[in-house]
């Protein structure tokens, strides 16, 4: 019975050898296989009956270290997400420019204030006005493509979410598939159990790559998979992610706003609870970094278009002086929205071709509009008799009127009658020019909702620069969620637009309601949420309210009060006020002025003391030295993404934004860099604890080459020793 004991410990160390030759074999095969970690068998003796039988092959295990790789997992994750942002930013910056460099917008604004100094030098040169349309047209076009630029940049980030969701799906299918294998090769004691474990790693890997993520083990063998915000991404069953990219974005379409789509598990929105990867790095360009610099752009454009025209307004030009003139702001019911004018008087005058004086008269002084103010069809009827009146200006074709489109329109019916608008401190001729206050009413209640400066400014009769987009959109100051509004009573807000004869409706404030109460009663009201949207779009440290005219039609916002009552300044606290989003992408100089630079303003009438009459004068150029004096003027500028409210010129402004952008690209690329390190690093470790070292392999395989070889002997021995003893009973 020994020798018979001998020959099966012979065979089974054999066999057990031949094994350990067979891991050692593919280990060696396998050393420059990405994912492939060491395996190796634990040897077991074999006891039957209290004897030895030999020896025995356990599990294939590999040479993992656990803590390792959750930790290159989680590395991995924030390298995807910094490897995301420093792509998009890189692009940004060139957008940009440098802030040192010739080409960025800092840099455009600068030569578009030294175009306007240079006109200033000398209203009457022809180059000089041309310089001026073409530097300003310049600023124009770069703003609208940047925005175009960033949009479009915003929408391939979007789509490239799609991209990444569509991956981690397939890489959940893969998991899942090889979860299901280990599974059933436990049970069924196949091989290759380490080697499904091996890919189930690398899948792991490029899964966090795209995604937080974090595991556990079952003792079956199968991995749960959840981010690290605690969504179940896999158990048993794939849950997949969904998401739906735009096909467009513009400054207005937020994922705030429901404009753009979140991403979605189970039916449950996870876009704010991811912390890591290149989904994570996605979002932020789509949601954050890229609409930041959007804003600031807009904020930049709206400055710089309400500066200028604030100025530009108060002039006349000489000797292209206009007939007619057409406003834009969009007036929504004249016959029930009154002015009121205070702090000086409104004063026109029609010039002959010569730029004489044919006849002059104040809206207040004169004319006799109501200081207490009235409707604004009353004031164009006053200023239309007064053209027409022989006693008047005695232009029986002349005409003033709200015009379909609801503008001001102004004409003096004969080409060779020109009209100046011009506001002064009082009534008496040759007052100081100076831009009237005028107050808003906006649906007719004898309540003011909003301030203006500058007649011709409210109404954008003379406009340097303009926009396509209509005041479709309110945006209050940077709050809280929870901001205090400070209501006693219950307020009522009412809403018109341009495109109804009627209100749109009405909400009430109630004391205790946040911001957010605000946006869920307007979206929830089914007479405003047909044509008005209302979110809370992240700003900086905190949220803008945004109330927005879906149909892109002038929007105007007030609060109802009672006859005799008083306002609660609700939307004064939350600062409502016409938004600039956009502006950036629809700014352009007036198409009056590009077709005819003459009509740029260089100066304003001047008043004659020995006459007693206004006259125009091409050399003047108290506007043209007006409007280049704004670039050297501390402005307010709102706050805007990264930028917090600030005054400052317009080119510092400029180089403020494109030099944080540049200095994030830079940031983003060192701490690219320093994490890929790190990363790099961890997987080195990996590397040396769980990879093939071929010396050590070498050396496995010659001990267990000898173990094979003595084991042959042993059994060879007692082969032959057993053989022999037949024969002698034989």
């Amino acid at each position: 019975m020994a020798l018979i004991s001998g020959l099966g410990t012979a065979l089974s160390g054999m066999k057990v050898a031949q094994t350990q030759l067979d891991i050692i074999g593919r280990n060696i095969a396998n050393v420059d296989t990405v994912g492939y970690t060491r395996k190796q068998a634990q040897q077991k003796s074999v006891v039957l009956a209290g004897s030895s039988m030999g020896v025995t092959i356990g599990d294939v295990t590999r040479s993992v270290n656990q803590g390792l790789l959750k930790s290159f997992l989680s590395s991995n994750s924030l390298t995807g997400q910094l490897n995301a942002q420093n792509e998009y930013l890189s692009k940004t910056e060139i957008l940009l420019g440098t802030p040192e460099g010739d080409n960025s917008i800092s840099a455009n604004v600068a030569n578009l204030q030294a175009a306007f100094n240079s006109f200033a030098s000398d209203v009457t040169s022809a180059s000089g006005r041309y310089n001026l349309l073409n530097q300003a047209q310049t600023v124009t076009s770069r703003l609208n493509s940047i925005s175009q630029e960033i949009q479009k940049l915003r929408g391939d980030a979007d789509l490239n979410i799609t991209s990444s969701v569509a991956e981690i799906n397939d890489l959940l299918d893969e998991i899942h598939e090889l979860n299901e294998n280990i599974v059933k090769y436990k049970v069924l004691k196949y091989d290759g159990v380490a080697d499904l474990e091996d890919k189930r790693d690398t899948a792991l890997r490029n899964l966090s790559e795209k995604i937080d993520i974090s595991y556990f083990t079952r003792d079956t063998g199968e991995i749960v998979i959840q981010t690290t915000g605690g969504i179940t991404l896999l158990d048993r069953d794939p849950h997949k992610l969904t998401h739906s990219a735009v096909t467009q974005t513009s400054a207005t379409s937020t994922y705030a706003g429901g404009a753009i789509g979140g991403i979605m598990v189970d039916g449950v929105d996870i876009t704010n609870q991811l912390r890591q990867g290149e989904l994570k790095g996605l979002v932020e360009i789509r949601d954050v970094t890229l609409p930041s610099l959007q804003s600031q752009l807009d904020e930049l454009a709206g400055v710089l278009k309400d500066s200028i025209n604030q100025i530009h307004n108060q002039g006349t030009a000489y000797p292209q002086t206009p007939s007619e003139m057409t406003g834009t702001r969009d007036i929504i019911n004249p016959d029930n929205q009154n002015i009121r004018i205070s702090n000086g008087d409104v004063r026109f005058t029609i010039f002959d071709q010569n730029g004489k004086q044919v006849s002059t008269t104040t809206l207040l002084g004169d004319l006799h509009f109501p200081d207490a103010g009235a409707s604004i069809t009353d004031m164009t009827t006053t200023i239309n008799n007064w053209l027409r009146d022989p006693n008047g200006a005695n232009l029986p074709q002349a005409e003033c009127k709200i015009d379909q489109d609801g503008h001001l329109y102004i004409e003096t019916g004969d080409s060779s009658y020109t009209i100046s608008i011009m506001d002064e401190a009082s009534s008496t001729p040759g007052g100081e020019q100076k831009d009237v206050t005028i107050e808003y009413d906006v649906n007719g209640d004898g309540n003011y909702d909003r301030t203006f400066s500058g007649f011709s400014n409210f109404f954008g009769m003379n406009d340097f620069f303009v926009s396509n987009r209509n005041e479709n959109i309110y945006d209050s100051k940077v709050i809280s969620k929870n901001v205090n509004l400070g209501l006693r009573d219950i307020v009522t807000i009412g809403f018109s637009s341009s495109n109804s004869d009627t209100p749109l409706g009405s909400i009430n404030i109630y004391p205790n309601d946040s911001v957010q109460d605000i946006v869920n009663k307007i979206n929830n009201d089914p007479n405003l949420n047909q044509q008005l949207r209302a979110s809370l779009v992240p700003n900086g440290s905190g949220y803008v309210l945004r109330i927005e005219d879906t149909t892109g039609s002038q929007l105007e916002i007030y609060e109802n009060v009672a006859p005799g009552g008083t306002s609660s300044g609700v939307l004064e606290k939350l600062g409502m006020a016409p938004s600039n989003a956009g502006m950036a992408a629809t700014i352009g100089v007036r198409e009056e002025l590009q077709a005819q630079p003459n009509l740029i303003c260089g100066g304003s009438p001047e008043f004659n003391a020995a006459s007693g009459e206004y006259q125009l004068n091409p050399a003047m150029n108290n506007i043209a030295n007006a409007m280049g004096k704004v670039f050297d003027q501390t402005l307010n500028f709102n706050q805007s993404g990264t930028i917090s409210e600030t005054q400052t010129t317009l080119a510092n402004y400029a180089a403020t934004f494109v030099g944080n952008i540049a200095s994030q690209t830079s940031n983003a690329e060192s701490t690219l860099a320093y994490q890929q390190q790190l990363t790099n690093s961890i997987s080195l470790k990996e590397a040396q604890v769980s990879g093939v070292d071929m010396d050590e392999e070498l050396a496995q395989m010659i001990v267990f080459q000898q173990t094979y070889a003595a084991c042959a002997q042993a059994f060879t021995a007692s082969k032959e020793i057993l053989d022999l003893l037949l024969n002698m009973v034989n």
